[in-house]
């Protein structure tokens, strides 16, 4: 299982304390969702002992800036994330196929509805399941982040929307291991294994996207190889 995290300068913890402290917690890997920082991933990674992905999270006011970004981005990070709150931005992410997920889709003034779950689903964008205002705040915030979580659920289970789970850590503090999430999980409707599915899929999508890197890679089903005839 994976968490995705906001590294240093973005984030409070460095990498590298992100990773060591993630594989203490017996995660099988960290997402670096980074903006302005580039750490050394292998090294990282060996240090901990856990895989180590690049990915950016393009943060936009509006559509038109975000698919510049992405245009610009999307070769150089293993993932690539967009982050929602509004309906624009939402709407934008689940079209774009290049787009892996969409985080924090109902921050702010956003929201989901089955037509862009529906669309979400037709295009591979992973929709983010994001515990951190329910584990990050109290009272009426947390009343609402639980009602949008429950909403959030049952949209992406009706279109059969492909998802990711993450508690959004901006510091090695705010991790929490795969049990304590599946808690969570559970006092919101999910199963457990739905909310481990959620922190697989980072790394599911990881090694998706490393094998489209690769020379071997031509489209889906079609490989380079030596032939042997």
């Amino acid at each position: 299982m994976y968490e995705a995290v906001h590294a240093h300068p973005d984030g409070a913890a460095t990498a590298a304390r992100f990773a060591a402290t993630a594989a203490r917690m017996g995660y099988d890997g960290v997402v670096i969702r980074a903006r302005e920082t580039a750490p050394d991933y292998p090294a990282v990674g060996e240090a901990s002992g856990i895989d180590v992905v690049d990915a950016v999270e393009i943060v936009a006011s509006d559509p038109e800036r975000a698919s510049g970004a992405v245009g610009g981005l999307r070769p150089d990070h293993t993932l690539l994330c967009v982050r929602g709150g509004t309906d624009r931005l939402n709407r934008f992410a689940v079209e774009q196929e290049c787009i892996d997920v969409l985080t924090r889709p109902m921050a702010g003034d956003g929201d989901v509805n089955h037509v862009l779950a529906n669309c979400a689903a037709e295009n591979g964008v992973r929709i983010e399941f994001d515990f951190g205002p329910v584990l990050r705040t109290t009272g009426g915030e947390r009343v609402r982040a639980l009602r949008d979580l429950r909403k959030l659920r049952e949209l992406v289970a009706d279109a059969d929307a492909p998802f990711v789970v993450s508690a959004n850590p901006a510091s090695h503090l705010e991790l929490r291991a795969p049990r304590e999430l599946v808690a969570v999980g559970e006092a919101v409707g999910f199963d457990a294994e739905t909310v481990r599915a959620g922190l697989r899929e980072w790394g599911e999508l990881a090694a998706r996207n490393r094998h489209r890197q690769s020379d071997s890679f031509v489209e889906p089903g079609v490989e380079r190889g030596r032939y042997d005839g």
